[in-house]
C-alpha cells in the first residue's frame, strides 16, 4: 500500500508541476488568443491566433482559469508601462466581463475624441491612422461616423476597431477603465482563412508581429 501511495505521488508530482508552471506563464507573461472577428481587418483576421503578452500592462493574477469564461478573484500586479495611444490592445468588454475584445487604443485620459464624416480626430488633430486600417463603407451614419467631441475621464481610454465601419467600440459602449485591461499582442503565430486548398487556407505572409 505504501508503494502505491509514492507511486500515486510521484505521478501526480510529475502532472501538478508542470501544469502548475504553464497556470503560472499563462497568467503572468504570456497567453494566446484567437480572433473571431473582423472588427481589426486589415490587421487582424478572423482566424488569427495570437500571442499576448501580460507584463507591459499589469497582468490579474490568477486572472481566468482556462477553460472558463468566469474570472477568478485577482490582484494586479504593477506593468512596465502605460498604455499609449496607437497600443493594439486586449480588454475586458465592458458590456460582458465574460467577453474579451481587442481593438486600437486611439486616446488616454485628457484627450478628446471626434469622428467627423468617417475621420477620426483627437484633440483636434487628424489621427494618423495604421496602413492596416480600412473604411469601405461610403455611408455616412450617424453613430458610427459622426461622434463628438468627447472628452476621455480620468482612469479609461478610447478603443476603436480598425475596421471602422464594421467595429462596435467605444463609439458604442464608452471609454473602457484601465482595469479592463487584460494583454498585449505581440504576434500572430498562426492565421487560418478557412478557403482554398490546404496550404492556402494558412495566411502565411500575414504571420509575425502586431503593430
Amino acid at each position: 500500500m505504501e508503494k502505491i501511495t509514492r507511486h500515486v505521488r510521484s505521478v501526480l508530482s510529475a502532472i501538478g508541476i508542470p501544469i502548475a508552471i504553464a497556470l503560472l506563464v499563462r497568467a503572468t507573461l504570456v497567453q494566446a488568443y484567437h480572433i473571431p472577428s473582423g472588427s481589426m481587418e486589415d490587421t487582424l483576421f478572423p482566424g488569427d491566433f495570437v500571442l499576448a503578452e501580460k507584463v507591459s500592462y499589469g497582468p490579474w493574477v490568477p486572472g481566468r482559469f482556462p477553460g472558463f469564461s468566469t474570472r477568478l478573484p485577482s490582484v494586479r500586479i504593477p506593468g512596465l508601462r502605460e498604455l499609449r495611444p496607437g497600443d493594439v490592445v486586449i480588454f475586458q468588454s465592458p458590456r460582458d466581463p465574460e467577453i474579451d475584445l481587442v481593438k486600437r487604443c486611439v486616446a488616454i485620459a485628457g484627450q478628446t475624441v471626434e469622428m467627423r464624416n468617417k475621420r477620426l480626430y483627437v484633440d483636434g488633430k487628424p489621427y494618423e491612422d495604421p496602413t492596416t486600417s480600412k473604411s469601405v463603407d461610403p455611408r455616412s451614419l450617424a453613430a458610427r461616423d459622426q461622434f463628438g467631441p468627447y472628452d476621455v475621464p480620468p482612469g479609461y481610454f478610447f478603443a476603436m476597431g480598425d475596421n471602422r465601419d464594421n467595429s462596435f467600440d467605444s463609439r458604442f459602449f464608452g471609454a473602457v477603465p484601465l482595469t479592463n485591461v487584460r494583454a498585449h499582442p505581440i504576434a500572430i503565430y498562426f492565421s487560418w482563412n478557412g478557403s482554398g486548398a490546404a496550404l492556402g487556407k494558412v495566411r502565411w505572409s500575414h504571420l509575425g508581429g502586431v503593430h
